[in-house]
């Protein structure tokens, strides 16, 4: 039995209407958004980076740290964004895919140089790097789809299921990774020939930022492409939203899938080879990275590709510019102005910058 206006005036209940609702919604994005500009440029006095009307340069070094980091983020979610996104499969072993891949690769490159330890960039060479990366992100989407085979492709549209089946994959890898790699922190060593700086604004800038978003970009564009511009792609899309009719329509829904985890698993190895070399990895990555992938792909709204970059950007930025914009001595709440990022997207948009509703 529905409830008029009549009766909700009544009960002394307030209405809204719609267009005072977007208003109000468009007030709340907006004044935090102006509030922070006006920060940055003329009220940051007391902040690490100054001022942006008197330091440019540090905003310049700020904006590019945004966007480097924005790239590793897009890369590290892409594949969360296909498999959960898109084929709604929970996968919560996302992480210990990155931080499996960055172990391999750090091995394989400590193989190929010929040394342990202190390995200087002018040991690498452009191939010491690309060619870990491949294998490492090969072998971790293989293993990924084995994943899929064996564990989850028997409990689609079981949320919890897969949840407690992945989590428990991802107890294991870290207790076998602990035994295998070790507890210390190791980096992926850049190759020398992207390994030097150069001046933004009369700052210094790292190369190796740029080549990771260089990197970022061109996986964009080719994920982009194969989703749609590719038949394959157009079936990945179909088979998400009616797997009976493509069924019927006598495609093999089950190898789509798999490809599709595949190539999810694929980037989560590219990304954690990539994050080993921005950042290094130790035990425990995996939980931190996990959460990354997770926060884009919630801002961004699930199984959007537009929203990932959204969202990556948006993520990226905040995590880049709150802790040089924050008064000296209060860069600890970061973390908080960050995650108050999400919740504000959320607040307006209950399903991500570009989700779409079930």
């Amino acid at each position: 039995m529905g409830v008029d206006s009549t009766d909700v005036e009544s009960l002394g209940i307030v209405v809204i209407p719609p267009a005072v609702r977007r208003r109000l919604a468009s007030a709340v994005v907006l004044v935090p958004i102006l509030s922070t500009i006006l920060w940055v440029l003329f009220l940051g006095e007391g902040s690490p980076a100054g001022t942006a009307v008197t330091e440019p340069g540090e905003l310049a070094v700020v904006i590019f740290n945004g966007l480097t980091f924005a790239g590793l983020l897009f890369v590290v979610s892409a594949g969360l964004t296909l498999i959960f996104g898109l084929m709604r499969t929970v996968n919560m072993a996302h992480g210990s895919l990155i931080l499996f891949s960055g172990y391999i690769a750090i091995d394989l490159q400590q193989s190929m140089v010929g040394k342990k330890r202190n390995i200087d960039t002018n040991d690498v060479g452009l191939l010491d790097w690309i060619v870990p990366l491949l294998v490492a992100a090969v072998i971790v989407a293989v293993f990924g789809v084995l994943m899929q085979q064996v564990f989850l492709r028997w409990n689609q549209g079981e949320d919890m299921r897969q949840t407690l089946i992945t989590l428990g994959i991802s107890v294991i890898l870290a207790d076998q990774m602990l035994a295998h790699f070790g507890g210390l922190a190791k980096r992926m060593v850049w190759p020398g020939a992207v390994t030097y700086f150069f001046e933004v604004m009369g700052e210094r800038y790292a190369m190796t930022r740029l080549f990771m978003l260089a990197a970022a970009v061109v996986v964009g564009v080719v994920l982009w492409l194969w989703l749609n511009r590719t038949r394959m792609g157009m079936i990945i899309r179909a088979g998400v939203d009616d797997q009976t009719m493509v069924r019927v329509l006598g495609i093999n829904i089950t190898l789509v899938f798999g490809i599709t985890f595949f190539v999810g698993a694929f980037l989560a190895g590219f990304g954690g080879v990539m994050a080993a070399s921005f950042a290094g990895i130790a035990p425990g990555a995996d939980g931190q990275w996990l959460l990354h992938s997770l926060v884009v792909v919630i801002i961004g709204g699930l199984g959007s590709f537009r929203g990932a970059v959204a969202g990556s950007l948006l993520y990226g930025m905040s995590l880049a510019a709150a802790p040089a914009y924050l008064p000296k001595g209060y860069a600890y709440y970061a973390i908080i102005l960050t995650f108050a990022v999400l919740a504000l997207v959320l607040a307006v948009r209950p399903h991500g910058l570009f989700g779409r509703e079930e």
